[in-house]
């Protein structure tokens, strides 16, 4: 295992899941990616991505300083990034550009009239992504 991607929402179940990403990228000596994606409102124009892009990575900035810390064992530094999109399709998209063995995701817990409305970010990556994903609960 080298790449390891890492959907972080900023959620309680991503925490848990950051946690396992970072034992798994020392245990394999992997690089680790943290990826957070902030979801754009319909329909995006550009000039709405460019300020929601700055305004989303100066909310996670705060976040990913914390989890730092944690990651400074790691063989390799860890990366983190904030994308903008949907965000089942850009963690799939960014683990295909690093060739990723796996994606590391917390589960939300929605209820299941949440689930079937809305449909599940994990529930997609699992579907679509070339990579093993494990969805830590």
């Amino acid at each position: 295992m080298k790449n390891i991607v890492m959907a972080y929402d900023t959620s309680e179940q991503a925490k848990k899941a950051f946690d396992f990403a970072v034992e798994m990228a020392q245990k394999y000596g992997a690089q680790l990616t943290v990826l957070s994606v902030a979801r754009p409102p319909e329909p995006a124009e550009s000039v709405e991505t460019g300020a929601m892009l700055e305004e989303a990575s100066h909310i996670y900035s705060a976040d990913f300083a914390k989890l730092k810390k944690k990651t400074g064992q790691l063989k390799s530094k860890a990366q983190f990034e904030v994308a903008i999109g949907h965000p089942a399709e850009k963690i799939i998209q960014r683990a295909n550009e690093l060739k990723a063995d796996a994606i590391i995701m917390g589960h939300r817990g929605k209820s299941l009239m949440e689930r079937w409305l809305l449909g599940s970010i994990s529930k997609r990556v699992i579907s679509y992504a070339h990579c093993t994903v494990i969805v830590v609960r």
